[in-house]
């Protein structure tokens, strides 16, 4: 886009979604006043509030950019990325959100530490979820800038700069009690900004008389001639002979323009592929490459032994939501363990809403702007699917509306994220004052913008579910036995969080970092590489639980007190909050 006219509509709906953003924040500022307003919003926030506050931040970057992208590539096995999104709260409302928040713990270290009576495995906790909230942060930054780089053709580090100091000072600024405001605000700007889109999209598909196009025997292909620029070095498969310019092609240097013929080549960054009217647009390797392929589950996302990838990504996304620190963080917030299952419920619902319009957009980007498909980066599908199809002032609103919503899907993520590695260290490392924590948000922000300046930038949702599964590895087997056997040990939990998460988080690194997985050759290796939770996540559980049961005379004494506690209504009074004396500076 550099160049070309700076769009102003755009530029408007990114600012105002900034600016909405610290105005809400600066309210809450107003009200947080004690460690526990930074730490937990002094337990008071109703279910409705934080609902809708645990639906804005979950919904990241992945959701508002990344599901869209996938399912325009992959088609039917994409749709398994919102599913279990959304399906691993159903997992939080029945077994884990009401008992957690009897715990009367404040974080899922303080958690550990109160079921188990270890500290260290309250520092173990402590450093597995600072891991967990750092890798989730990167993509973050990076989607940010991806979109501002998109948009209005700013270099990539300035989206990613812009929203880190904005997330920084607002969670430094007035911590859980103000970021609960932002969020609740920004899920309804992020439904907004996805449904009025793909809403104005179905009036068009149908009044196009597209629908035959979804299921056809062949590949999509462009309406018009079409240059579209390779931005990152990428593999395609060529249906139909297709001319590109400039460059490097399967490791050979271009001068001028060639005409490749069907089959896979690889492209390097920086060079043009030309597409007549009408032609077949080529597909990033491993995709499926016709339509009627695209609409049939089996292929997962590219790359060896599809079944499992898709089994792995429905374990990873389904458990685990039930160990990402910046959702456990807010059942914590809730008054009384009802209010928390109550709160469960309602983002089912909230959130199941939200995913409609990502899928929706995902179909009609692979009919209206198939030629991300050769790219490689689908996530802009999002943000360039309203501008392609509708003209005049309506595709600038659309535009303008679209842009707004992806920026608050990255301030509201980022925000609860920074939040809970801001909670875990003021109060394991440091004295826990909100000087502290202050500080704490500070680093660690600055940590993860820079980490997320110097790996590789994947897709979105594939970055997320590596995420995924190293929550799902650690923290959701620690939380759901933790909670419901009374076997487990300090030494057994330990032992599974540092088995499952060196698995899950050497694949994770492997992929973030870039290129490594390419050099594992092929077959079973690299598909475990790629998702790994169906290898660590049932390895963690049976360590856990073969390790407890060899040091079963650990087991707490108090077992009995503790489990009444966390499972006995509250109208029994049976416990109290552990952050009851967080009331000081």
């Amino acid at each position: 886009m550099y160049g070309q006219p700076i769009p102003v509509l755009t530029v408007f709906g990114i600012v105002i979604a900034a600016v909405a953003t610290v105005a809400v924040g600066i309210y809450g500022v107003r009200l947080a006043r004690t460690t526990s307003d930074f730490l937990v919003a002094s337990r008071s926030v109703g279910s409705g509030w934080n609902a809708m506050a645990i639906s804005g931040e979950y919904l990241s970057a992945a959701s508002f950019l990344g599901v869209a992208g996938l399912v325009a590539k992959y088609g039917a096995d994409a749709l398994w990325y919102p599913i279990g999104f959304t399906a691993g709260y159903l997992a939080l409302l029945l077994f884990v959100a009401a008992p957690l928040r009897r715990s009367g713990a404040y974080t899922v270290p303080d958690f550990a530490e109160f079921r188990l009576g270890s500290p260290r495995l309250r520092k173990l906790a402590m450093l597995v979820v600072s891991i967990v909230c750092i890798l989730y942060l990167i993509p973050q930054f990076q989607g940010a800038g991806l979109t501002l780089n998109i948009l209005l053709g700013v270099p990539s580090w300035i989206g990613g700069a812009a929203v880190g100091i904005i997330v920084i000072a607002n969670v430094v600024g007035g911590g859980m009690r103000s970021i609960t405001f932002v969020q609740a605000f920004q899920y309804w700007l992020k439904l907004s900004a996805v449904a009025i889109p793909a809403l104005a999209l179905i009036f068009y598909f149908f009044g196009n008389d597209r629908g035959h196009d979804v299921g056809a025997p062949a590949p999509p292909t462009v309406s018009e001639q079409t240059t579209v620029e390779i931005t990152t070095d990428v593999v395609v498969q060529v249906s139909d002979p297709v001319t590109v310019r400039g460059g490097t092609v399967d490791g050979y240097e271009v001068d001028g323009s060639v005409r490749l013929e069907p089959g896979r080549h690889t492209l390097g960054a920086g060079m043009s592929m030309i597409l007549d009217s009408g032609a077949a647009v080529p597909v990033v390797a491993g995709a499926p490459a016709r339509n009627s392929d695209w609409i049939s589950p089996g292929w997962g996302f590219g790359g060896p032994h599809p079944t499992y990838q898709v089994y792995s990504l429905i374990l990873a996304t389904f458990l685990g939501t039930l160990g990402l620190p910046h959702v456990l963080v807010r059942f914590y917030t809730n008054p009384d363990g009802r209010t928390a299952r109550l709160t469960s419920l309602a983002v089912v619902g909230l959130v199941s809403v939200f995913y409609l319009f990502p899928t929706l957009l995902g179909v009609f980007a692979r009919l209206y702007v198939p030629q991300l498909l050769i790219t490689g980066t689908s996530d802009a599908a999002v943000l360039l699917l309203p501008g392609s199809v509708f003209t005049g002032l309506g595709g600038q609103l659309a535009a303008a509306l679209v842009a707004s919503g992806a920026i608050a899907a990255f301030l509201s993520t980022s925000s609860g994220l920074l939040v809970s590695i801001a909670g875990v260290i003021s109060t394991d490392m440091m004295r826990g004052r909100i000087l502290d924590f202050r500080l704490a948000a500070l680093s660690a922000g600055v940590i993860a913008l820079v980490l997320s300046l110097a790996v590789v930038s994947v897709d979105l949702s594939r970055t997320v579910g590596l995420v995924f599964a190293v929550a799902a590895s650690t923290l959701c087997p620690l939380l759901l036995l933790g909670i419901w056997w009374r076997g487990l040990t300090a030494v057994g939990a330990g032992a599974g969080m540092v088995v499952g998460g060196l698995v899950a988080g050497v694949a994770a690194t492997v992929s973030v970092l870039g290129g490594l997985s390419e050099s594992v050759a092929g077959g079973w290796p690299a598909a475990v590489f790629a998702f790994p939770a169906a290898v660590s996540v049932p390895l963690a559980f049976t360590v856990m639980v073969a390790v407890s049961k060899l040091s079963a005379k650990h087991v707490p004494a108090d077992i009995g007190r503790i489990f009444t506690r966390m499972h006995a209504p509250e109208r029994l009074g049976m416990g109290s909050d552990r952050v009851d004396d967080l009331r000081g500076p």
